[in-house]
């Protein structure tokens, strides 16, 4: 019996070897998934912790820069960034906090409530930071704070240029003006990085990055001269201010080129501040506001005359206070008896009756004719956002009254550009050039590669525009309507306009358009300038309303263009018979 214990005791018992089977298989199967995970998803679950503390972000490209015809910097991209926190990992919300209430213009407590915010990982505290702030936040060593790229759209000149620039919305894409016309050539194309995410939200230096560079915009150069604009929106805001007028328009042209060098309004905005601005001021009011002409238009109408022989310049006309064409009673602008008047003389006295004389000499399909040749109706060419191409029915379906009323510029609409092109036109010996606003693109070490010659179309003959331009020569002499629009040293041509406004507000017409549009020197036209006031209280006429903006404007303009007083004076034109 004894020796059988000691031989019991001597075996394991069959609950211990089944224990020792167990751990043994327990053992292996460890092994296995150990073997499994380092040797054979080792690689698999590295890369999905990898995957865990990757970050992308969007690379913006930066915006390509617009200048004015002499290189100046009309808007730029300045390199800001957004500042970030992570709440999880910043140790003193209130200190922290209090170090940057400052330097980034925030209120500290609420600066404390977002960084104090966990379990949040990511939020912003403030967008374009300059990076001289940046620099300094760095200086601190705190915790929790981080960047992304966020350039910012900049205008150096405030509204200087203003509509023509448009603005770019808080993504940066453009909304309006050259910055949305040209958004393909000015955006570029966005990159990425990605990198490794520290459990603070810094990138692991050491762990590197994949980097997909952005392609930067290319720039724009425009016509516009910056100084030149600059004056001519101080010259059209005064001038609206003290005519109470509702808004107005100046446009500065090369008839030679079609070049634009200056396009100012009022009132106006400005785009480093587009949330403060009026709804109203943000377009382009010269490219797309319509309005009736009026005695502006009564060129075209004389120059088809001419051209197809109907008159000449001698051609004496019979002018009597009041005729009825169209079951339509036509008066001048002031009562007179009987006025025996040139061509000339019809344009210096800016009479209608006269204007309807000469355009019953012409069919009207003819006379419709020129007035698209002129651009009338027809697009500008410039590509702006918004623009209208204005209003000029086909000659069928003009009214009885209408075929007499487009003679004198009412019923049909233009621009104010296309106001400023007709004028262009004679300037430039009958040729209409295409207005243009881009010089040309920028590459990538800032030279221009200028775009092609605008569209030249001859509608008239150098001729018949000479014999024009003395005509309206004779507007700003004493015998005409706008003598204060003469520039000492310079011989001047140039037509008033008064028209009357049609309103909806009133259904109806209500108010008055008061325009001049002239050149200048006459005898070698530089510069074309085209002032517009919409709905002026007093003075309501162009010729005393936009006379003195003219003046003004153009005087810098010849300045500015460098160009001698005229040498010769003007040979005298018979006006009356």
């Amino acid at each position: 019996m004894r020796r059988r214990q000691q031989a019991r005791i001597g075996r394991p018992s069959r609950r211990l070897r089944f224990a020792a089977v167990v751990s043994a298989v327990l053992l292996v199967c460890f092994v296995g998934r150990l073997v499994q995970l380092q040797a054979v998803q080792g690689r698999e679950y590295a890369n999905a912790a990898t995957q865990n503390r990757l970050q992308t972000v969007a690379l913006p490209a930066v915006r390509g820069t617009i200048t004015d015809r002499n290189g100046m910097a009309l808007a730029t991209t300045l390199d800001t960034v957004k500042v970030i926190a992570d709440p999880a990992t910043v140790l003193d919300p209130v200190g922290t906090a209090a170090l940057l209430g400052p330097l980034l213009g925030k209120d500290e407590d609420e600066l404390a409530a977002k960084l104090a915010a966990k379990p949040r990982r990511y939020v912003p505290l403030a967008d374009h930071v300059p990076p001289e702030i940046w620099r300094r936040i760095t200086s601190y060593k705190l915790t929790g704070l981080f960047t992304e790229p966020e350039p910012q759209r900049y205008y150096p000149g405030g509204p200087v240029a203003a509509n023509i620039l448009g603005f770019v919305d808080a993504q940066g894409a453009g909304k309006g003006g050259i910055e949305l016309a040209l958004q393909d050539t000015l955006a570029g194309v966005a990159g990425k990085r990605t990198y490794q995410q520290a459990h603070d939200g810094r990138a692991i230096a050491t762990a590197g990055y994949r980097e997909q560079a952005a392609k930067p915009g290319e720039g724009v150069q425009l016509t516009i001269d910056r100084d030149l604009q600059w004056m001519a929106q101080q010259a059209i805001a005064a001038r609206v201010k003290e005519t109470g007028a509702e808004s107005g328009t100046v446009v500065v042209m090369v008839p030679s080129t079609g070049e634009i060098l200056a396009l100012a309004e009022a009132p106006t905005f400005d785009p480093n501040h587009i949330a403060a601005a009026d709804r109203e001021d943000v377009g382009n009011r010269a490219l797309t506001d319509i309005y009736e002409p009026g005695s502006t238009a009564k060129v075209m109408t004389v120059a088809a005359a001419l051209e197809d022989r109907a008159v000449k310049t001698s051609t004496r006309l019979t002018v009597p206070g009041a005729i009825v064409r169209g079951r339509t009673t036509f008066h001048d602008h002031i009562a007179h008896g009987i006025w025996r008047l040139t061509p000339a003389g019809v344009i210096a006295k800016s009479s209608n009756i006269g204007a309807v004389l000469i355009s019953e000499k012409l069919s009207a399909q003819s006379l419709h004719d020129y007035f698209s040749a002129f651009g009338v109706g027809q697009p500008t060419g410039l590509g702006f956002p918004g623009e209208s191409r204005g209003i000029l029915a086909p000659a069928r379906e003009w009214s009885a009254s209408q075929r007499y009323t487009v003679a004198f510029g009412q019923g049909l609409s233009v621009n104010a550009v296309q106001a400023a092109s007709v004028y262009a036109t004679i300037a430039n010996g009958g040729v209409r050039v295409s207005p243009s606003l881009v010089k040309g693109d920028l590459d990538r070490d800032g030279r221009v590669v200028k775009r092609p010659a605008a569209n030249a179309t001859r509608v008239v003959s150098r001729k018949t525009a000479d014999k024009l331009t003395r005509m309206i020569e004779s507007v700003v002499s004493e015998e005409g309507t706008a003598p204060m629009a003469s520039i000492p040293g310079y011989r001047t041509a140039g037509k008033t306009g008064t028209a009357e406004r049609y309103d909806a507000r009133c259904h109806g017409y209500c108010g008055y358009t008061a325009s001049f549009i002239g050149f200048a020197p006459a005898d070698k036209p530089s510069v074309v300038v085209a002032c517009t006031l919409q709905n002026p209280v007093s003075p309501h006429t162009g010729g005393r309303g936009c006379g003195p903006v003219f003046t003004q404007v153009t005087s810098f303009a010849l300045k500015t263009l460098k160009i001698p007083p005229t040498g010769s004076k003007a040979s005298p034109v018979r006006l009356t018979w």
